[in-house]
């Protein structure tokens, strides 16, 4: 009954988004969307994970973007914008369909990109198109990775600029756009998605041992328990970069019972997860990732399920498993998170490694 309240609720904002404002038929083909992301009724287009984006070209020195903020709490969300290739901020996005003017400094022909700052469990954010003069976005085939992981992949907690860690919604420092992820994407000139979930695991979260991990989650479009709305998979990557097993080793805040960690439930959940993924992409080159918090003896234990993983597929005729491990991070960001510029280290970490696989 709760989910049916929340679906019916979520409809309603919709309605009454495309009431408000619609993408007309003439100009639905001028948004390249990607990532994760569903288009309603009127040409409206949802963004839906971490790093989503809708992305248009436009001449003239104005441009109105609209946009809403929707989720059944009623709470704000945020975009990063990157206009001609430069970062020009995150805009907070709120729940009533409002349209956002882009500061442009000149007629000459320009490309906005707009990011979903935050991630799929804040629900989504509604695109319902752009008052601009608007012509073709050219579109450059590239190499594609896909990131799949927890709240360091998501960005959170990363931009502390604007409004000071403990302050705020908990989502308030979320900047996908900064994530290592994305960062890495862009010095390699390849396309990306980000396929995560703040606080999941691959066979228990952070403080919990029964609610949906991601293997659980990872085939439905929202990245939750609605299966009414399943994931295309029509994001073929060359990579797919695996980082899940922070919050598996993770003790929780001690409100609830934690039992000792499971090598033989991590490293079966995860097999099992990566056959799936081979299903959907047979060619694919996957990469197992440990992660840049986790030291010491729980370092040696992670690296050893990592290599049990890769093992399990060493007689299969897929691309070898390769595992890259990250030096340990400081982390600088909120909730011990990695910030901006943690972020920025994580990516030089692994851009050679990754260079190297897409060639």
């Amino acid at each position: 009954m709760q989910f049916i309240k929340k679906a019916l609720l979520f409809l309603f904002l919709i309605a009454s988004s495309i009431s408000f404002s619609q993408i007309k038929d003439t100009d639905v083909l001028f948004y390249i969307p990607q990532g994760r992301t569903e288009k309603i009724a009127d040409n409206g287009i949802v963004l839906i994970s971490s790093a989503s984006s809708i992305t248009f070209s436009f001449t003239g020195n104005s441009c109105e973007i609209a946009l809403q903020s929707v989720n059944e709490n009623g709470h704000h969300a945020y975009v990063s914008l990157e206009l001609d290739g430069k970062y020009i901020g995150r805009l907070r996005v709120e729940n009533q369909l409002k349209k956002y003017p882009i500061k442009v400094a000149s007629g000459k022909r320009h490309t906005l990109k707009i990011f979903k700052a935050t991630e799929a469990s804040t629900g989504g954010i509604l695109f319902n198109g752009a008052t601009a003069k608007l012509i073709p976005t050219s579109i450059k085939e590239k190499k594609r990775i896909e990131f799949i992981g927890n709240s360091i992949t998501c960005g959170m907690g990363a931009d502390v600029i604007e409004i000071p860690c403990g302050q705020g919604e908990w989502f308030d420092q979320h900047n996908a756009y900064m994530a290592y992820g994305p960062v890495l994407s862009r010095n390699l000139d390849v396309d990306f998605q980000l396929s995560s979930v703040s606080g999941m695991g691959m066979y228990r979260n952070w403080n919990d041992e029964t609610e949906p991990v991601m293997p659980n989650v990872y085939g439905n479009l929202h990245l939750n328990n609605d299966a009414s709305k399943p994931y295309d998979f029509n994001f073929k990557p060359d990579i797919i970069s695996i980082a899940l097993g922070t919050n598996d080793f993770s003790e929780g805040d001690g409100a609830k019972m934690r039992q000792p960690f499971s090598a033989d439930k991590f490293v079966s959940n995860y097999v099992s997860f990566v056959r799936m993924l081979y299903k959907h992409n047979p060619n694919v080159q996957i990469v197992v990732v440990n992660s840049p918090m986790i030291n010491g003896e729980k370092d040696k234990v992670f690296t050893d399920c990592l290599e049990k993983i890769k093992d399990s597929f060493k007689n299969e005729s897929f691309k070898p498993i390769q595992i890259f491990k990250f030096k340990a991070v400081t982390p600088h960001g909120c909730t011990s998170h990695p910030d901006a510029e943690d972020h920025k280290i994580m990516a030089s970490q692994y851009e050679p490694f990754l260079k190297k696989l897409l060639k």
